[in-house]
């Protein structure tokens, strides 16, 4: 892991960022991995998929009362935020990706406030 730089972190997955890029990378870019998948995201995307989450809690209010992943049906669809890309998850993964995403973006936000604010 001295390759890179951790963002966030819960059971289901990390975000971070390479330090020194990698082939084509560019460094702006942030891996996000869960569910045995990795997506190599720019932080507006990660926004995106912020909110493709919401719109799928929305879609199924009434499933979020789950406390394991292997008793929950694996109903909602979720749109990654790649075009030609959206999977199947059930609602304890879903809020475990929310969860994953959020503290991501959160970080990313005070990594920039703080990064800003110490230049002035």
């Amino acid at each position: 892991m001295d390759d890179v730089d951790i963002i966030y972190h819960n059971e289901t997955g990390i975000s971070f960022t390479w330090k020194n890029g990698i082939d084509n990378a560019n460094e702006k870019r942030i891996q996000l991995v869960f569910k045995n998948m990795g997506f190599y995201l720019l932080p507006e995307e990660v926004v995106l998929f912020s909110e493709n989450i919401q719109t799928a809690k929305r879609r199924h209010p009434k499933c979020f009362h789950c406390v394991s992943s292997e008793i929950c049906e694996r109903n909602i669809l979720l749109k990654s935020p790649l075009q030609k890309m959206d999977f199947s998850v059930n609602a304890f993964e879903l809020n475990e990706i929310c969860d994953l995403v959020e503290g991501t973006i959160f970080k990313m936000r005070l990594h920039y406030y703080v990064k800003y604010m110490s230049k002035n």
